[in-house]
């Protein structure tokens, strides 16, 4: 390995992998977005990127940048290059292709090999560059397993069924249809009354929430603030519940749910939801409510307040940050369940969105209508948790140092 703690030899090296990663992810996208065919080509890749590298120690940033996206995009439109294409290919798509290519190669390797001398690297050089290479593979990673499903099922759910019986690989939209991009969306409303799942979805999340913080606050402030015999063994055997698959609990639920009635009905989902939420929102709220200070607490006690009126005008104003975070979790957890409403859900004027979208699932129903009922099922719920994500991060964090 001490030979490759030299600038020249490292930049090189990593710039080279660097741009089979690119090369690989651009011709992905490019394939996806527009239904021509784009694929990468690893020997190019590896030159290309082995000279990116290089030129990283020895010019500037602008400079590697702007050359790098002039030289990949000659050399796709030219015929060879990190990214070749097939025939029928137009020069706006293919030099497009290779100017992208060039552009994620060139600006993320000035910030991998940052700080990195062309001759010896000290030890701390040499790391921090590869963790930075390494950071980078993983972000395209991840995010690459989140997006390309999400756009792949997008995309479907906007194509007519003649489209894709013709090149069910081709992702790629007609805009010139205008609205009639929507047709499988305008469908499920019209035709399959996905309007009333979205709304029963809304009524069983929300009441989740409220019978389940209804049950978690008052047991889990019982566990962090009184004293009483077995205390401790429930605080530690509160997630305990989890140990055992819901699948396994499946058939004595169904069992017992159609005994007494509850099958098929409103009333018996929220009976047995809120039983998977409730311990993980006490767990959570226990560490927030031990982590606020008691002597505010226990200066209401002395002015004549009575436990329940501390917990109430005290301890839950103080809370709200973790209450957020419970609930937007609770929220999603019920939202998105489906192994108990197919099991427990047979009337199609009851089903909740997700049961709704899994009744699509038939050979009978064109496939792009089942992509639209999992837009539909996956979109707000979506935004819901982006634009609150800092407030649940905010409520799980701030219990974990006390005071």
């Amino acid at each position: 390995m001490r030979y490759m703690r030299f600038g020249y030899v490292t930049a090189p090296l990593l710039g080279a992998l660097w741009a089979v990663v690119i090369a690989i992810t651009v011709t992905v996208a490019m394939s996806f977005m527009t239904g021509a065919p784009f694929k990468p080509s690893a020997l190019w890749a590896l030159v290309f990127g082995a000279a990116s590298g290089a030129a990283v120690l020895y010019l500037g940033r602008s400079v590697v940048i702007g050359a790098a996206v002039v030289v990949f995009a000659a050399a796709a439109g030219v015929g060879f290059g990190p990214i070749v294409v097939g025939e029928g290919v137009p020069l706006v798509l293919t030099l497009l292709g290779g100017a992208a290519c060039g552009l994620f190669v060139a600006w993320p390797l000035v910030t991998i090999l940052k700080g990195c001398p062309a001759g010896d690297l000290t030890r701390h050089e040499f790391e921090e560059a590869i963790l930075r290479f390494l950071v980078g593979v993983g972000y395209i990673f991840f995010t690459v397993i989140v997006v390309v499903p999400f756009y792949v099922m997008v995309m479907t759910s906007m194509k007519s069924q003649q489209a894709l019986l013709q090149n069910p690989l081709d992702f790629s939209l007609d805009w010139s249809q205008g609205l009639g991009l929507f047709r499988s969306y305008f469908e499920l409303f019209a035709d399959f009354n996905f309007d009333r799942y979205l709304l029963t979805s809304l009524f069983v999340s929300v009441m989740t929430v409220l019978i389940t913080l209804a049950f978690s606050v008052p047991g889990a402030y019982a566990v962090a603030r009184l004293r009483f015999k077995g205390q401790k063994a429930f605080s530690r055997s509160i997630l305990l519940i989890y140990m055992v698959p819901l699948i396994v609990l499946a058939l004595p639920i169904y069992i017992g749910f159609s005994m007494i009635g509850l099958r098929n009905s409103i009333f018996g989902i929220l009976l047995i939801y809120p039983v998977t939420t409730i311990p993980v929102a006490l767990y959570m709220l226990q560490g927030y409510f031990r982590g606020l200070p008691g002597e505010v607490e226990e200066a209401g006690l002395m002015d004549g307040l009575s436990r329940l009126q501390v917990i109430w005008k005290i301890t839950l104003p103080l809370s709200l940050p973790a209450l957020a975070s419970v609930s937007l979790y609770v929220f999603m957890i019920a939202w998105n369940e489906f192994l108990l409403a197919f099991m427990l859900l047979d009337d199609p004027s009851k089903f909740t969105l997700t049961r709704g979208v899994a009744m699509l699932n038939s050979s009978e129903i064109p496939r792009q209508h089942l992509m639209a009922g999992a837009v539909i099922a996956t979109v707000p719920i979506m935004v819901l948790f982006l634009g609150l994500e800092r407030f649940m991060t905010k409520g799980l964090t701030a219990g974990s140092v006390k005071g």
